[in-house]
């Protein structure tokens, strides 16, 4: 699962302010100028505690708070939600009373939770793509059956026939012959990656 766009949330607990970012990227390298970006921001927050799972890196990094208290509880979030392509920056401005190592735990995860559920989520499915020619009669049904299975199309052509190319992830060619009487012939073109909101 990934996110769609960045999202920023602030939560306030015993006057420390937590502002965490959720930045999608799938470069270490450009996680890395993110964060000094956000560092930029905020010269005068005391942490930046971060979290990424990008392709086979999983890391945290405490940043000063007590060991595994910040880095380690925002990456089990991510893991827990099954994230990937994600780099999270937990900034902490102090506000003088301590919250001991269970209240930092609850602090930096629960950050990371609101800034989670705020953010549009997507997945990926690996989809067979097919191609079909039909002649301009049968234009009204196909729309009406792909319209119903929310399958896509990602190609209309409009000659002397019609060609659709669209995407499933199951085979509707017995669908299609049945709606055609036999004159619809799907032709897989490969398998494609595709990313849906959820």
């Amino acid at each position: 699962m990934r996110i769609m766009e960045d999202v920023t949330n602030t939560i306030e607990i015993k006057k420390s302010k937590f502002i965490t970012y959720l930045h999608r990227t799938n470069d270490e390298q450009e996680a890395k100028e993110f964060l000094k970006q956000i560092k930029k921001s905020h010269p005068q927050a005391r942490h930046y505690c971060t979290a990424m799972i990008i392709g086979n890196i999983v890391r945290s990094n405490d940043d000063g708070e007590p060991s595994q208290t910040a880095g380690h509880p925002m990456l089990d979030v991510l893991l827990h939600n099954h994230m990937e392509d994600i780099f999270v920056v937990v900034v902490r401005y102090f506000g003088g009373i301590k919250l001991g190592t269970g209240g930092l735990v609850r602090a930096y995860s629960s950050s990371v939770k609101e800034a989670l559920d705020k953010a549009t989520k997507s997945e990926t499915k690996l989809l067979e793509e097919y191609t079909i020619t039909f002649g301009y009669d049968l234009i009204g049904k196909l729309d009406a059956y792909f319209r119903t299975h929310q399958i896509e199309i990602t190609l209309k052509d409009y000659n002397e026939q019609v060609t659709y190319q669209y995407l499933t992830d199951h085979d509707i060619t017995s669908d299609l012959k049945e709606l055609s009487n036999g004159s619809i012939q799907p032709i897989s073109i490969g398998q494609i990656e595709w990313e849906t909101p959820i």
